[in-house]
């Protein structure tokens, strides 16, 4: 991947994640546009192949959270987020920024939890969602990002944060 896509995805995920962590939401104004130029940038580049596989990875990143979104654990920012992810890494950098991105997402959510003394209402919570999903009905309006009293864990700024290691990991020849 050349170093100017290298640079845009991180600036693009570095923005989303400010703008996450001080707004708790990722604009439009940022989203829209990414796909459409990192498609172009890969195209530019590798020709047709690459511009696939920058589709292909805008797509895997929309597909594989939409069900959150549906279900109304994530919010349409993040989900658009990843899918912008997708464009600029394509699908196999795409699945090993999103798996560390959870993982991030993960310790955050952890911390905050016991940090504010979350723990046995969490736990609940879990326990809810897990008995709506096996009984197959949807979990209730309170424990969905809708809630305003929910705990929210600002998803952009782990993928910001998962972005900036992965492009800094990478050796310097492949760009």
């Amino acid at each position: 991947m050349s170093r100017l896509i290298w640079i845009l995805a991180t600036v693009f995920a570095l923005l989303a994640g400010v703008t996450d962590l001080r707004w708790r939401r990722i604009p439009n104004w940022l989203t829209y546009p990414a796909i459409p130029i990192a498609v172009l940038l890969h195209g530019l580049e590798s020709g047709w192949s690459g511009a696939k596989l920058s589709l292909l990875g805008a797509l895997l990143g929309l597909g594989l959270l939409l069900p959150f979104v549906l279900l109304r654990s994530l919010g349409g920012g993040d989900w658009k987020l990843v899918g912008c992810l997708g464009a600029f890494f394509g699908p196999q950098r795409l699945v090993q920024v999103l798996l560390v991105t959870l993982l991030i997402n993960a310790v955050i959510a952890l911390i905050f939890v016991i940090w504010t003394g979350r723990v046995r209402q969490t736990l609940r919570n879990l326990a809810r969602m897990m008995a709506a999903i096996f009984r197959l009905h949807l979990p209730g309006n309170d424990l969905t990002i809708d809630n305003p009293r929910a705990a929210k864990v600002p998803f952009g700024v782990a993928a910001a944060v998962a972005v900036l290691l992965y492009a800094t990991t990478q050796p310097w020849w492949q760009f």
